[in-house]
């Protein structure tokens, strides 16, 4: 596995070089390996394997900054970088089998929302060990994005997955500490 030239020897070692990329340079991202970040959310598990995702890849320029314009707010000051990453992956929800339904409805859960995270976890982590910078962008304007890529109105627009090679050095990370978030046996 290689990320940012670093060989790496474990899963955690991965997870601790993934971060969320606000600066890309100006460099395509190989088909080949576009193709396995791919496979890697095509493999992604769903609650009964509902499955219930579409991506639509944007690599087209004039689309790229139509998508990148409906996820940015100059009023907010956000998402101002996406126009430099050379690939979008628009994820849509799409409907869940029966079984996720009922298990759904039965647990007062929306399993399809889970199975994105999941999905997009996939798909950073597959970036990552491709050498990809990636960030998850969770807001946009659906309906402009919806008219860009012809998607159909009755589907739900529910996350832009940037991809490219990050123009970021490796940050450190603020997490919480495991005594912070982790129990055992009891609350």
């Amino acid at each position: 596995m290689l990320i940012n030239n670093l060989i790496m020897k474990t899963f955690l070692e991965l997870v601790q070089s993934r971060q969320s990329d606000r600066a890309y340079l100006d460099k395509p991202v190989e088909q080949e390996k576009l193709d396995r970040v791919l496979e890697a959310a095509r493999l992604a598990p769903s609650a009964c394997n509902a499955q219930p995702w579409k991506i639509v890849v944007v690599t087209d320029q004039e689309k790229r900054l139509q998508v990148a314009d409906a996820t940015a707010n100059k009023l907010l000051s956000m998402n101002h970088f996406t126009k430099q990453a050379p690939v979008q992956l628009v994820v849509l929800e799409e409907n869940a089998n029966f079984t996720s339904s009922v298990g759904g409805w039965a647990t007062n859960k929306h399993y399809p929302h889970i199975d994105l995270g999941i999905l997009a976890a996939h798909i950073s982590l597959a970036a990552a060990d491709e050498g990809l910078g990636s960030c998850i962008i969770g807001w946009c304007d659906e309906k402009k994005v919806q008219k860009a890529l012809d998607i159909p109105k009755n589907k739900r627009v529910m996350l832009v997955i940037l991809l490219g090679y990050s123009a970021q050095p490796l940050r450190e990370k603020k997490r919480k500490t495991k005594v912070e978030i982790v129990s055992y046996d009891k609350y």
